[in-house]
């Protein structure tokens, strides 16, 4: 595949960052600039166009020059309410779109062929959604998601009370495209101060090479 078909890119920030204290952990600074720009930056070449999906006052992305759009359910449930809000999103404001992909604030590090690598594989499985996976672990919150399935999944989350994106991917089916975790794991995410620390490593690293 020479150049996917377009696609709408979400940057997940909508989670309430308890394992850092409470702290807004998309607005935490890495190498000069926040987790939640550096995923933007990764994922906006790849991508027509990109949202951020963020709950609370959406003036604390004041910098961020994309749409803010926070869970279309109330209640945090989670990534797969903002993968909702991502595909309802679209559906209404780029009809044009038949695809979303996902990435989280906190995966600085994602991969430049994303998009193209999470399309080839729905085309060479035929599956209806695909995700990402580095060495032997699958990352369900980077993911490839037809705008088609929005009602699907609007009815697990709110009728059967889904929360997993294992869960609802399982139901459907899914392909995976894979990447090296060496020198660097592209899907490496931030959960600790610890992670933050070594994300900053990691960041020196690739400004080296």
């Amino acid at each position: 595949m020479s150049q996917p078909p377009p696609t709408l890119g979400v940057v997940l920030a909508g989670g309430l960052s308890r394992r850092m204290g409470g702290n807004d952990k998309a607005l935490l600074p890495l190498a000069g600039r926040s987790l939640v720009e550096h995923a933007t930056e990764r994922l906006a070449p790849q991508c027509e166009s990109v949202i951020l999906n963020a709950n609370g006052d959406p003036c604390r992305f004041s910098r961020m020059t994309l749409p803010i759009v926070p869970d279309s359910i109330p209640d945090y449930l989670g990534p797969l309410a903002g993968i909702l809000a991502a595909l309802e999103w679209s559906a209404t404001h780029r009809p044009d779109i038949d695809w979303v992909v996902s990435a989280p604030a906190d995966t600085p590090f994602i991969p430049h062929d994303l998009v193209l690598r999470l399309h080839e594989a729905f085309n060479e499985t035929r599956k209806l959604i695909a995700c990402a996976a580095s060495g032997s672990q699958a990352h369900f919150a980077v993911g490839l998601w037809p705008v088609s399935l929005r009602h699907d999944l609007r009815q697990a989350l709110v009728d059967r009370g889904m929360r997993s994106i294992r869960d609802w991917l399982h139901r459907h089916g899914y392909a995976e495209a894979s990447w090296p975790i060496a020198p660097v794991d592209p899907f490496f995410n931030i959960n600790t101060s610890g992670d933050l620390r070594h994300a900053e490593i990691l960041a020196q690293q690739e400004r080296v090479e």
